[in-house]
């Protein structure tokens, strides 16, 4: 590797995690993200999940020098974080194809262990999966639905590890279901409520379930509060046919919105990059783009999500 660039990327990552570990500590948070492919020979993502290192490393064409990049990218990134090599974890990320699995297994073992995040706890498992249980890049969205949260019935779809409902339980729900197809997710979803100490089995629902199936089931009215946030792209086997967010949104959306009550909020949200909402076909006349407001501090400038606050 060389050393003026591997001394360039020590730079970069110094001057990201003093500037970036003073602001998360003004806001409490001990989850955040330091660096994002900043520099081109450095194709990485880093993570601080508090006193462990989670390293994305993007597919490229490798040559014979990578295993020695790696292992001198790990030498600076445990000197600059003060933290041991074994604490630092990797997972390689190819370019996104939108039909991949997001939620894919990697290894056998399953190794979690609790992080904070405003006061809640969640697992998170840096390990087994593709992605860590957590997404950094809905902090602030999340915050949004505690506040939205007290007395509401609340709805979390595509629910994955349960985070937002966490957060509407925290925020006094009146009631939290959480749907998923996965078995592995619920259930790490419920041990997230267990691990806030949040036990009530008649206030907080855990359902296995298609969502395109389950939603034309829902009565009017049904909820006050809707969360979405739907894979790109998924053809499980669990289903019954495939989910294209681009092409299906609009079906997601309204019959979403047919479960609202009168004066009732649906957050939608997707990571598919080129995606487009087909607001005049959506039968609302309330939608409010919120993408900017719920990009956090250290993902400014990289992050390329959507998300919507709409109305019934």
């Amino acid at each position: 590797m060389n050393t003026i660039a591997l001394q360039a990327f020590e730079n970069r990552l110094q001057k990201m995690y003093k500037h970036r570990s003073k602001l998360a500590r003004r806001q409490g948070i001990s989850c955040y993200r330091v660096y994002d492919r900043d520099l081109n020979d450095f194709p990485y993502s880093i993570d601080l999940y508090e006193n462990k290192i989670y390293v994305s490393a993007y597919k490229k064409t490798y040559d014979e020098t990578d295993e020695t990049m790696l292992q001198q990218s790990f030498e600076v990134i445990a000197q600059i974080f003060q933290l041991p090599i074994a604490d630092i974890f990797m997972r390689e990320r190819k370019r996104m194809d939108h039909r991949s699995n997001q939620y894919e297994k990697l290894n056998f073992e399953e190794a979690y262990f609790p992080v904070q995040e405003n006061g809640l706890q969640f697992l998170v498992n840096l390990t087994d999966y593709l992605d860590t249980g957590l997404f950094l890049d809905h902090r602030i969205t999340r915050k949004m639905v505690m506040e939205h949260a007290a007395g509401k019935r609340m709805l979390n779809l595509f629910c994955y590890t349960g985070s937002f409902s966490v957060y509407a339980a925290a925020g006094k729900a009146a009631n939290v279901t959480s749907v998923d197809m996965s078995t592995t997710y619920l259930g790490w979803a419920r041990k997230n409520f267990l691990l806030n100490n949040f036990r009530d089995e008649k206030k907080y629902c855990f359902i296995k379930a298609d969502v395109q199936a389950l939603l034309p089931t829902l009565s009017s009215g049904s909820y006050d509060l809707i969360i979405m946030d739907p894979p790109t792209f998924s053809n499980s086997k669990k289903m019954k046919g495939i989910l294209d967010i681009q092409s299906d949104h609009v079906q997601l959306i309204n019959q979403a919105l047919h479960a609202l009550t009168e004066n009732g909020i649906l957050f939608f949200s997707t990571n598919y990059r080129r995606f487009t909402l087909d607001s005049e076909n959506i039968q609302s006349t309330h939608i409010r783009d919120i993408t900017k407001q719920t990009i956090p501090f250290d993902f400014e400038g990289k992050l390329k999500r959507w998300c919507y606050k709409i109305g019934k």
